[in-house]
């Protein structure tokens, strides 16, 4: 599992040294080294593509019981060591310690929804219009599955596309993004002590040039599953179309937050500040952008900063932190960039956005409230991934849709309103794949489907029953009695 020190890939059911190996660091100290990880090249990646179409074969053959066990027990270990995973996680990523072991927990929490699914699979039938021909449909494994996942949710998105790639008989090579393989590779270790046929389950360590692009470029790939950026999301679509790959992905995200007139003012606020800044506004579901109606605008300005002055930046195992530190250097570049270009376009910023110096050197920085901002402003057009939020003000329920819908994306969007007709019309009419009422847009079930419109996703939706629809092929068989 580890040789010389560096934690090595898994492929064909062995643990194998990389080309090379990188040296991963905390966030929150840049003195603590959390491990050194294998790096993989294109010919190990090939290797690792070879063992899953062979694993496959032999893992779609496995009995349902037998798949129920294996996700069962991953799912109970995960849960088990996460306060332990979840500490790794916390020093890897830069969350605070609570989330990490939150995503831990709930990554459990998928292998065991999974689980369940595996003991529901049960096929159709139908009467033909044919005298005399009876017709059965089935679900069938996909067959090969690419799984990249980003660096925000390294556990968390790995298990929800995993679980059900495993729970309906698939082959996975998996590559997480190289800024945070210890919980990859942690992952894996519990998964490579199941019983798996060797090849069923393979991990590759490295940089998306490389491994991730010979991934979405092979013809032995059944299907992919990606999660991370709009730019990459176009060249994984392109790249699998072109060898008629199933692809799944999901991107970007500009969520918004409407606070109207009538709102609970507490509840409001504490929607837009748990969905803005916890998870240090590194969520795809983030709300950074904050349309409130004109008659409540100022007093939801002055709650919200006066909430953001309580809020603790820090190490994120230190207790009573409530945002953790930025994921890294290049992360924290962007944040700045994007700080600078809200003021250069005539945004104000009502309180944070300072850089602040810890006992351990790291990447910490405030979160930042912008106020007097506009739709059409950059901030509020691309996605910062970032402690960022602006406040966009505006006339009434008709206007704070309309600017809610005038984006390129279209994942979560919520509305803070005590008002019936509103929230149903906001239902129907919010242009995204998911829809908060009275919540914050961050946070998600495990059973019910997860995806986005517009530039966010594309593919089928992921996680709950209509996981399937991805991670498995229909077959229809017709019968002459």
């Amino acid at each position: 599992m580890s040789s010389n020190s560096v934690f090595q890939n898994y492929i064909a059911g062995q643990w194998v040294d990389g080309t090379s190996a990188i040296e991963n660091i905390s966030p929150a100290d840049l003195s603590d080294t959390i491990g050194h990880y294998a790096q993989a090249d294109k010919a190990q990646t090939e290797a690792a593509i070879d063992a899953a179409v062979a694993g496959q074969l032999e893992w779609q053959k496995s009995g349902l019981e037998e798949r129920y066990r294996v996700l069962m027990a991953i799912g109970d270990e995960l849960i088990a060591r996460k306060d332990e995973l979840g500490k790794l996680l916390a020093r890897e990523e830069g969350k605070t310690l609570a989330e990490g072991v939150g995503e831990t927990y709930r990554s459990g929490q998928f292998f065991h929804y999974y689980a369940a699914e595996v003991l529901r699979q049960m096929g159709e039938t139908a009467d033909s219009v044919r005298p005399g021909v009876e017709i059965e449909t089935r679900r069938e494994p996909v067959g090969v599955v690419g799984i990249i996942t980003p660096w925000n949710f390294p556990t968390a998105t790995g298990a929800w596309k995993i679980a059900p790639a495993l729970a309906f008989g698939n082959a996975i090579v998996f590559k997480p993004a190289n800024q945070v393989p210890a919980s990859a590779w942690a992952l894996t270790e519990i998964i490579s002590r199941q019983g798996l046929p060797a090849g069923t389950f393979n991990l590759v360590m490295g940089p998306g040039a490389e491994v991730g692009d010979l991934l979405i470029n092979s013809k032995k790939i059944n299907a992919l599953t990606f999660t991370g950026s709009l730019e990459t999301g176009r060249k994984v679509a392109v790249a699998t179309a072109a060898n008629l790959v199933k692809c799944q992905l999901e991107m970007g995200s500009k969520n918004a937050l409407i606070v109207l007139d009538d709102a609970d003012l507490d509840n409001a606020v504490e929607c837009a500040v748990g969905g803005a800044f916890f998870g240090t506004g590194q969520k795809c579901t983030a709300s950074s952008r904050l349309i409130v109606t004109e008659g409540i605008h100022d007093r939801f300005v002055d709650a919200v900063i006066k909430r953001m002055e309580q809020l603790v930046v820090g190490h994120p195992l230190r207790e009573g932190v409530h945002i953790g530190a930025v994921a890294d250097g290049r992360q924290m570049e962007q944040n700045l960039k994007y700080l600078q270009i809200a003021k250069d376009e005539g945004a104000t910023l009502a309180i944070g956005g300072e850089v602040i110096t810890e006992e351990t050197e790291g990447y910490y920085l405030k979160p930042a409230l912008f106020i007097n901002t506009t739709n059409d402003m950059t901030i509020n057009r691309e996605e910062a991934f970032a402690p960022i939020a602006c406040v966009i003000k505006v006339k009434d329920y008709e206007q704070a849709l309309a600017t809610l819908n005038d984006t390129n994306y279209g994942l979560t969007g919520g509305i803070c309103t005590q008002s019936l007709k509103y929230a149903n019309d906001f239902k129907r009419r919010a242009q995204t794949g998911c829809v908060m009422v009275n919540l914050p847009t961050a946070g998600t079930d495990y059973h019910v489907p997860f995806g986005g419109r517009k530039e966010s996703s594309f593919g089928a939706r992921e996680q709950g029953t209509y996981a399937k629809e991805f991670y498995t092929i229909v077959k229809t068989t017709y019968i002459r009695s």
